[in-house]
C-alpha cells in the first residue's frame, strides 16, 4: 500500500494520512479486519514524524475506521468500508466544487469549465492506467 504526502497542498500532513487510509478502505485496498501498517512502518515509509501518524491513527479510531486489537495493532473496523466510501465521495465532491466555483468566479463560462474538467479527466485517466472509468 503506497501513500503519498504532499506538504505543499494545503492539507495538514496528519489529515492527508487520515484521508488516504479512508480512501484505501473505501477502495478495498485495506479490507475490514485487515491490520493497518504500524506507526513506525508508516512513518518510515512516508518519512514523517511517528507522532503525526499516531495522531492520524487516533483520529481514525475516533472516526470509527480503525479499532485496536490487543497485542496486535490496529485493524479496519467492520462496516468501515461504507462509511469511508461516503466520506471519500464527500471530500472529493467538495474539492471539485471548490475548483468549479473558483473557475466560474474567475470569469470562465460553464462550457469552458466543462471542457477543462473533461480534459483533466482524460489526462488523469491516461496517466493512471489502473484507474477505473
Amino acid at each position: 500500500m503506497l501513500f503519498h504526502i504532499d506538504p505543499s497542498n494545503g492539507v495538514a500532513i496528519y489529515d492527508q494520512v487520515v484521508r488516504q487510509v479512508k480512501f484505501a478502505v473505501a477502495d478495498g485496498v485495506l479490507r475490514e479486519g485487515e491490520m493497518a501498517p504500524s506507526v513506525r512502518e508508516l512513518s518510515r515509509q512516508l518519512t514523517i514524524n511517528p507522532n503525526t501518524v499516531a495522531r492520524a491513527y487516533n483520529q481514525l479510531q475516533t472516526d470509527g475506521v480503525l479499532e485496536s486489537i490487543r497485542g496486535t495493532g490496529l485493524a479496519v473496523k467492520k462496516r468501515a468500508t461504507d462509511r469511508c466510501r461516503k466520506e471519500r465521495d464527500a471530500i472529493v465532491s467538495a474539492r471539485i466544487g471548490q475548483a468549479i466555483d473558483e473557475a466560474l468566479r474567475s470569469g470562465l463560462g460553464v462550457d469552458q469549465v466543462r471542457d477543462l474538467v473533461e480534459q483533466a479527466l482524460i489526462q488523469s485517466n491516461e496517466s493512471q492506467p489502473e484507474a477505473q472509468s
